[in-house]
């Protein structure tokens, strides 16, 4: 099963599932490069044809790039059997300080720090560094990475607009590499989906990346709708993050954001969850799967980007691209008042 977008001539197929590599570049836990290795390879035996994963400069910075390359190298993969999406605006610099700057406290035992560059060559800068940190392999998918928290940064409507044209320049600087070859496809990823939305009225997107924004626990309607828009007009849609950043399946955070059960947001989400489990068990399926099967089935979406830390988990990941879920688990979720309808 896969789905390919023609849109303005270039024609991308992605599997169902999408590897994230935030794992790569140590998120949260310090993995050694052992797992690494077990983990890629483990992507590669048992993607249906071509495994593609989806990194970034910002991951670790710039460790997960150089991780990918050197697992791919030592399992002997043929850079024509990957296809690898490199989401740009931040640059490796040296470390000079304990602990890196970009984001205290999410990435562990960096040796780099990161700073973001996000301009017509800052983002020529971003893509052959993160081509040549990957080393014999190279990124054929490019993408300006989270311009959504670079536009938050704007403490003004005049700064925001400024930020906004850096982003429309790094877009330029992509659709020249694209012209020139150097890329197959120019995209987005964003956790707020309406910057998405901004930009595609600017600039030609061959895939967007949804993360965090389209889950069985948050679907607003106008964003299943855009995402109809974007499928009409030959976009491919990645959704990412399906498990609000793990929350859902059991993590303490949700969208990268510690839940605290003091608060009423917190106790509120950690009930949703606990409801969410029961019915989950109650049909003998796996949180994990109801999110996956929710988050892939939305019309439009081409594939779901995954992530993990444990090599035995990829198979069972893409394995829930074609698990059956029973109707009755949706139809009792909408009668516990968890999601509004099934899509």
């Amino acid at each position: 099963m896969s789905h390919t977008s023609t849109s303005h001539s270039t024609a991308i197929t992605l599997p169902p599932v999408i590897f994230g590599t935030s794992c790569l570049g140590n998120i949260y836990e310090a993995t050694t490069f052992t797992t690494k290795l077990e983990i890629v390879k483990a992507c590669i035996e048992n993607s249906p044809g071509k495994a593609v994963f989806d990194t970034a400069g910002k991951y670790g910075a710039g460790l997960a790039l150089e991780s990918l390359g050197k697992c791919l190298e030592e399992l002997n993969v043929d850079p024509q059997q990957v296809l690898i999406s490199n989401k740009l605006g931040w640059y490796q610099v040296p470390l000079t300080t304990p602990e890196p700057t970009f984001e205290p406290g999410v990435w562990k035992e960096l040796t780099h720090d990161a700073v973001q560059r996000i301009s017509y060559q800052g983002i020529l800068d971003c893509f052959h560094q993160g081509n040549a940190l990957l080393g014999k392999y190279t990124s054929q998918l490019a993408s300006v990475h989270d311009p959504d928290e670079y536009l938050a940064k704007a403490t003004s409507p005049e700064e925001e607009e400024a930020f906004y044209q850096d982003i429309l320049e790094a877009y330029r600087a992509l659709a020249e590499l694209k012209a020139a070859g150097q890329v197959l496809g120019v995209g987005v990823g964003s956790k707020q989906w309406k910057v998405i939305e901004r930009l595609s009225k600017d600039v030609e997107l061959d895939w967007v990346m949804i993360a965090n924004s389209l889950t069985i626990h948050d679907h607003p309607a106008a964003l299943i709708e855009f995402i109809q828009r974007l499928h009409e007009q030959g976009t491919v849609v990645i959704n990412s993050a399906v498990f609000n950043g793990g929350f859902l399946i059991g993590s303490d955070y949700y969208n990268y954001q510690l839940v605290d059960p003091a608060t009423e947001k917190g106790k509120s989400l950690l009930e949703w969850r606990a409801k969410f489990w029961s019915v989950c068990e109650q049909f003998q399926v796996s949180p994990a799967e109801a999110c996956f099967t929710f988050g892939f089935t939305i019309p439009g979406i081409s594939s779901v980007a995954l992530s993990t830390t444990r090599p035995a988990k990829v198979k069972p990941n893409i394995e829930m691209a074609t698990k059956s879920i029973p109707t009755e688990l949706w139809e009792t979720l909408v009668q516990e008042g968890l999601i509004a309808s099934r899509i």
